[in-house]
């Protein structure tokens, strides 16, 4: 699963970032609000595919569970949530630049949480308007990067269930389709 989804990205990548603003001669440019929609596209399929057709799948067998200790406990899934870290690392190896993780003003992890006030803000936002991203553009070590929060829904009820049952978890009433958090992705720009 993790190798289809590098892959899938991999090739959004090629195609959409490579070309990202500045001047590209004869190619033409593809704004990066685009690319952050192809990419979270490939992103959001790949994680609601895998939450909804094998995780929730798993669950109502009484099979193989999803669990955070996936590594350490035998015949477990990784939570989906660790699908989207663990892809990101992986593709990180491989394509320096992009990268990608979940937050949330409520987070199970306190490794989720918003990394700063602006990202607070966006969280808020979405909350009310989860229909499109709140971007930005960010420096990190003096290159410029293209910011975009995504609305992250509880797309299935394994989601809500795990979320409303953890008892790390901060708020215990999620429906499905509600605003648990955001997507972020970042990738840099070209000068």
């Amino acid at each position: 699963m993790k190798s289809t989804i590098t892959r899938s990205l991999i090739f959004a990548i090629v195609l959409f970032v490579s070309p990202v603003t500045g001047q590209a001669g004869d190619r033409p440019t593809v704004p990066a609000e685009i690319v952050a929609d192809y990419v979270y596209a490939v992103i959001e399929s790949h994680r609601a595919f895998y939450t909804t057709h094998v995780v929730e799948r798993l669950d109502e067998q009484e099979g193989t569970k999803a669990d955070g200790d996936w590594r350490q406990k035998k015949k477990t899934l990784p939570l989906p949530v660790q699908l989207v870290t663990e892809s990101s690392e992986m593709l990180s190896t491989k394509f320096t630049g992009i990268r990608y993780r979940l937050i949330s003003l409520w987070p199970i992890n306190p490794r989720n949480s918003a990394k700063d006030q602006e990202d607070k803000h966006s969280l808020e936002v979405l909350g009310e308007r989860p229909e499109r991203p709140v971007t930005r553009t960010i420096k990190i070590e003096d290159q410029d990067y293209f910011h975009a929060i995504y609305a992250d829904l509880a797309v299935s009820p394994a989601c809500v269930a795990c979320h409303n049952t953890h008892p790390n978890s901060p708020k215990k009433n999620f429906q499905v389709g509600d605003v648990m958090g955001g997507l972020v992705i970042e990738f840099p720009l070209r000068k």
